[in-house]
């Protein structure tokens, strides 16, 4: 029960960050040491299924789905985006400032913690350091050509695809390439008035982005572990500027119904900012939540390390851990 638990309040702390433009569920993933395990998990959606679910039937199937694993992190991601995202994006909108200094301190601190060289650390894993940090900052700018595509299907379809591929990534928010593809309000509105239609071709294209975009993690984590890594916290690193508290839009477009389009920032200083904007630059309620974001990733990075130090006892002998740690080991043996 208490891994079930654990495995909602990972679900729904990615549930609300995905609900912010700028903040992807997959950080929260990677900083609660389940991303793996959920990147493993989800490509074992596939032709295999079948076979496990022919040779060992219904039992068979679950324990190779991990659905001890997926269900309650999936019950975790929906109740938080029914309930808790909806004081996120109210919050967002009253204000923003001050969630963007909570999340910038939570990413800081996961990218600081993330960033421990591992054992097998070389130098030329700079590289792909240095190919997250430019993918991050140039992919939303990229976003507007989808619209270029023609079909209002087509790109709801390619939509979808891209922003559930987003969500797997750490650092790089859905919600942001949406909003820079003009579909933010689209999609958001589309969810309210229960929009069948564009709901199932956006569903669509989720689908079949999960389907193509895990096997490609999965593929990539197996094979080249500690290089997709440092490519992950590239990712980390370069959506910091996302979340400055601090910054002016200098450059936008309009999308439709006049949706405001973000093209490009002017960060600032605190001081700058409040002179420059004429705003209060709430400096104090930044900077406490800032410190707040920073502890609860400590936090959490404390108890995971206390967790693997822990000796066997019941609960880590638990059918439930047991199963998850096999599927994870088959998934790492069986694409080899």
């Amino acid at each position: 029960m208490k891994r079930y638990l654990g495995i909602f309040l990972r679900g729904a702390g990615m549930g609300a960050a995905d609900a912010v433009p700028g903040v992807s569920g997959g950080t929260i993933a990677f900083i609660t040491g389940i991303y793996e395990e959920l990147i493993f998990t989800i490509k074992r959606f596939g032709p295999s299924a079948f076979g496990a679910w022919r040779d060992g039937g219904l039992s068979g199937l679950m324990h190779h789905l991990n659905l001890s694993f997926l269900l309650p992190l999936l019950v975790g991601v929906a109740t938080s985006l029914i309930s808790v995202a909806h004081l996120v994006v109210w919050l967002l909108d009253q204000h923003p400032m001050l969630l963007n200094g909570f999340f910038f301190g939570l990413v800081a601190a996961s990218a600081l913690i993330v960033g421990k060289h591992p054992s097998d650390w070389r130098w030329w894993h700079l590289l792909p350091l240095a190919g997250g940090l430019v993918m991050a900052q140039v992919l939303p700018a990229l976003m507007p050509l989808v619209g270029l595509l023609g079909s209002q299907s087509l790109v709801l379809f390619v939509a979808g695809a891209i922003a559930i591929s987003a969500m797997l990534l750490p650092g790089i928010s859905g919600s942001f390439l949406l909003l820079s593809m003009g579909l933010y309000d689209v999609v958001i509105q589309g969810v309210r008035d229960f929009n069948i239609a564009l709901l199932a071709l956006f569903a669509g294209g989720c689908v079949f982005g999960l389907v193509i975009f895990s096997r490609i993690l999965s593929w990539l984590l197996r094979c080249h572990h500690t290089a997709t890594l440092q490519l992950l916290l590239g990712f980390i690193v370069g959506s910091l500027p996302v979340l400055w508290p601090w910054r002016e839009l200098t450059s936008y477009q309009l999308g439709s119904n006049d949706q405001i389009i973000p093209l490009d920032y002017r960060y600032l200083t605190p001081w700058d900012y409040s002179a420059v904007t004429g705003e209060a630059a709430q400096i104090l309620g930044v900077t406490v939540l800032a410190i707040v974001g920073m502890l609860i990733v400590l936090l959490v990075a404390r108890v995971g390390d206390a967790s693997k130090r822990m000796p066997s006892n019941a609960a880590s002998e638990s059918p439930t851990n047991k199963a998850s740690a096999t599927s994870v080991d088959k998934e790492n043996h069986s694409d080899a």
